[in-house]
């Protein structure tokens, strides 16, 4: 996946984490807390990829 591809991908799952963190349900709140941070770890990997370029 490129760059792009990447950063929509860490966006969709922040703004899904984010949502889910606003449940009565604990359990899924914590999963929306894991969710977010896989958001956030997929917008940097797409930054990287655009620094390095797609080949990495």
């Amino acid at each position: 996946m490129g760059e792009l591809g990447d950063k929509i991908k860490g966006n969709v799952n922040e703004a899904a984490g984010k949502l889910k963190q606003q449940s009565a349900n604990p359990v899924t709140r914590d999963e929306g807390a894991a969710q977010e941070l896989k958001g956030k770890g997929e917008q940097f990997k797409g930054k990287v990829k655009g620094l390095l370029g797609d080949d990495i």
